[in-house]
């Protein structure tokens, strides 16, 4: 077996080896869809709660309107005994739940604070989320309303009660993520180790075949080789960046250039490191089986689902040795953030120094054996 010289001969035999073309370019095209769809609603609604009613009064009442009311939650138990929504989230029929205290009403009419706790269930972070500010919205409409008929009662008109109970208003725009969506955050991180881990196993296995083969031959021109693996990656990371986030609404960049570099970069480093993993692991399907756990690891200490400020130090020094790490953060300022080139300067020459390192450390790991021509 020999290795094809240049780079058109490179990219055809990469194209008909079935499982580079799976791995490089239908798997991006499946996850592109895969990925995205269980998120296509964005944010969690009608999340199913409880209402602990102990006070039975017209207040408690109306709190339970209110609830009834919020697009957040759907209230299925409406009970005195809070043992009860207890053991119904227990049994994971119900996300979270209110209690209104006895006396709830007398309370407030005597100006005394009340306190409602809130009870949600934390294993699941953005569900519980939902269930505190749908509660919290709920609960703070009645408060404020109760608030503004004190107001008037003590001869305030609405406008003075409204201004008086609330002097400073408080606006929240997102700037990066109108629809404060789930999708919106996590699918364009993701998309960025998707074309990575794709790209890096599909080369590694490549690479792999040689030497199982046990062929020999001199080391030959490679450069050619390198730039045709990572011209897969480039194609994977258009399809993602260009038609997928189009076709979901996840953003795309206002300065093509700045996307295009970062990705070039990213597929370059990617494709080295495959080749480097090939030639060590001198096995078709070892090399793969070597890189499929380290993708979470990756996710986490790429700075993006966990700050990267909040990492021990040797995390963040084995973060900072990851192409996906600058990638990451860098195609994010550009895509969601509208960054420029000048922006994501820091970014890029990172992941060009990383892109050099893995070069460097595919032809130390090539010359370590003897390479087809």
């Amino acid at each position: 077996m020999t290795a094809p010289r240049g780079f058109f001969p490179t990219l055809a035999a990469l194209l008909r080896d079935p499982g580079v073309l799976l791995l490089a370019l239908v798997a991006p095209v499946l996850y592109s869809f895969f990925y995205p769809w269980p998120y296509l609603h964005q944010a969690p609604t009608r999340v199913p709660v409880a209402l602990v009613d102990a006070d039975h009064s017209s207040l408690s009442r109306q709190i339970a309107r209110y609830v009834a009311a919020s697009p957040k939650l759907e209230v299925l138990l409406v009970t005195g005994d809070e043992g009860a929504a207890r053991a119904a989230m227990q049994r994971g029929e119900i996300e979270g739940y209110a209690v209104l205290p006895r006396d709830l009403r007398r309370e407030v009419l005597l100006g005394q604070p009340v306190v409602a706790p809130v009870v949600g269930n934390g294993a699941y972070f953005l569900l519980n989320k939902v269930v505190l500010a749908g509660f919290a919205e709920s609960l703070g409409t009645v408060s404020a309303g109760v608030e503004l008929r004190k107001l008037r009662a003590r001869g305030a008109s609405g406008l003075q009660a409204a201004a008086n109970r609330t002097p400073i208003q408080l606006q929240l725009v997102p700037l990066y993520n109108p629809t404060e969506g789930y999708g919106s955050y996590v699918v364009p991180a993701v998309a960025v180790l998707i074309v990575h881990q794709t790209l890096l196993m599909a080369i590694a296995m490549w690479a792999g075949t040689w030497f199982e083969k046990r062929s020999s031959g001199p080391l030959g021109p490679w450069w050619p080789r390198l730039a045709a693996c990572a011209a897969l990656g480039l194609a994977s990371g258009a399809w993602f960046f260009q038609a997928a986030f189009r076709i979901f609404d996840f953003g795309t960049a206002a300065h093509p250039a700045a996307q295009v570099l970062l990705l070039a970069l990213l597929a370059w480093a990617a494709a080295a490191l495959g080749l480097a993993l090939g030639a060590l692991a001198a096995d078709r399907e070892r090399a793969m089986q070597l890189m499929l756990f380290s993708s979470i690891p990756m996710v986490f200490l790429s700075g993006f689902s966990w700050p990267a400020e909040a990492l021990a130090p040797p995390l963040r020094a084995l973060a900072a040795l990851l192409p996906t790490t600058p990638a990451i953060q860098g195609l994010l300022r550009v895509n969601q953030m509208d960054a420029t080139l000048a922006d994501v300067q820091p970014q890029l020459a990172h992941l060009a120094l990383l892109a050099a390192g893995a070069t460097a450390l595919a032809f130390a790991a090539l010359a370590s054996r003897r390479t087809p021509a």
